[in-house]
Formats: structure tokens, C-alpha cells, sequence
């Protein structure tokens, strides 16, 4: 009897389902994600769980690969300045956002938790898990950020997560967007656009980009401003 066989079956009668399980569990969460992020640190990703869901409920789903190199720089801004200014120094996490987050919900014990996720995080989430909200997937994705920090440099979650991202009503990342609301490539993005794009991406069906609200659009406008003034985006270049 190989080893293998010996690990799996156990040497008594009975099977041993919890050994089995966790075995199982090893192989979901540690091998297959490693594996997976090694091959599309090279590649394009063809698709994801959420475009996935789309497909089988019979939703259009766009969505259009390209390298980042070949993205409006002004994009890249609008997106850091208004997700993630931390991006380039932190591992996966903004610790200091996730405090902020959780005192201001502290002085508003009303109002619903402010998000608090980086690029990282949203990346590892999309690119493994369902769009379903629990405590359960969020242990999930801090497990898989740390992994996704670990196997990728900065400029490829950066390049993933403009290429798979959400941005309303079936466009998947940047080159459908930009195609679907300005008719344009995202290579031809105007700094307006780019930060109508970025003003979005927290709630993209609620918000359409062609008529994002005019303090939104401000906003990220200052925050890409930030990103120039203080090369917030050099780990990306």
C-alpha cells in the first residue's frame, strides 16, 4: 500500500472522514491557490467566480484583457488616488484605514461599517470568491491577500484588478468600460474620464460613469492630484 493510499484510507476499518477533510482543505487552500496564482502572474485571467455568476443567470458579461503598460497613466491614478493610496507601502492590508474605519463606526454605531479594503484585498476576492457577503468568506480573503501579496509584485494586482473589476452592468475591467460609457480604449482615456471611471467603482450599478455625482467626481479628481503630487503610484511604473 503506497503512502498515499495509507494517509487517505487510515490502517483500520473505519475511514478517517475527518483526516480526509482536512486533507482536502490543505489541497483547496494552500497548493491550488499557489499553483493558480503562479500560472496568471503570467497570463490573463479568463474569468471570475462574479463573471462566472453572470454568465449562468444569462447576463452579458464584457470584458476585454490588456496590459496595464498600454492603460491610460491617468487611469491608474484616478484608481490608486481613489481606492488605495496606501498601495505601494502597505503588505496587503491598510491598517491605518481599518482603525479609522472601525472609530468612526465607534462615534456612528448606526450608520453601516465603512469599507476598508485595499486593491490587494479586492483582487484576492475576485479573483477566488463568490460575491457573498459573510464573516466566513472575509476570513477567506485576508487568507488569500496575504498569498496574492506574496506571489505578485504590486504592478500585476494593479494590472488585475483593472482588468477584472466590476464596473456596472456587465463591464468587466477598464477596456469594456471605457468601450461601454466613453466609446473609447482605454488606452485613450482623458484624466475626466479616468476619474469619472474611478468615482464608480464602489457602487458601479448604482453610479454609471457617464453621470457619476458631481462631489464623487471631485473627490477623485483631488485623490488622483495626491497619487502625481506625491508618486504614490511608484511601484507600479
Amino acid at each position: 500500500m503506497s503512502v498515499i493510499s495509507r494517509v487517505w484510507n487510515g490502517k483500520t476499518e473505519r475511514k478517517p472522514w475527518l483526516r480526509r477533510i482536512l486533507i482536502v482543505l490543505f489541497i483547496v487552500l494552500l497548493p491550488l491557490p499557489l499553483l493558480y496564482l503562479l500560472i496568471f502572474r503570467f497570463v490573463p485571467v479568463p474569468v471570475t467566480p462574479q463573471m462566472l455568476g453572470e454568465m449562468i443567470t444569462f447576463n452579458a458579461v464584457q470584458q476585454h484583457w490588456r496590459s496595464i503598460d498600454s492603460m491610460a497613466p491617468a487611469l491608474k491614478h484616478s484608481v490608486i488616488g481613489s481606492e488605495d493610496q496606501a498601495f505601494c507601502t502597505h503588505h496587503g492590508f491598510d491598517v491605518e484605514d481599518i482603525e479609522l474605519a472601525l472609530k468612526q463606526h465607534d462615534n456612528h454605531p448606526g450608520k453601516k461599517l465603512r469599507g476598508a479594503s485595499t486593491i490587494s484585498q479586492q483582487v484576492a476576492r475576485t479573483l477566488f470568491l463568490a460575491p457573498v457577503r459573510s464573516w466566513v468568506r472575509k476570513g477567506a480573503e485576508a487568507y488569500l491577500t496575504v498569498l496574492v501579496e506574496f506571489v505578485w509584485p504590486k504592478k500585476r494586482i494593479l494590472e488585475a484588478y483593472l482588468n477584472l473589476v466590476d464596473w456596472g452592468h456587465g463591464n468587466f475591467g477598464a477596456e469594456a468600460a471605457s468601450q461601454a460609457y466613453f466609446h473609447t480604449a482605454s488606452s485613450r482615456l482623458s484624466p475626466a474620464q479616468a476619474a469619472l471611471l474611478a468615482s464608480v467603482l464602489p457602487n458601479p450599478d448604482k453610479w454609471r460613469a457617464t453621470r457619476a455625482p458631481a462631489r464623487r467626481m471631485s473627490r477623485a479628481i483631488a485623490r488622483t492630484r495626491d497619487v502625481t503630487r506625491d508618486d504614490l503610484d511608484w511601484c507600479v511604473r
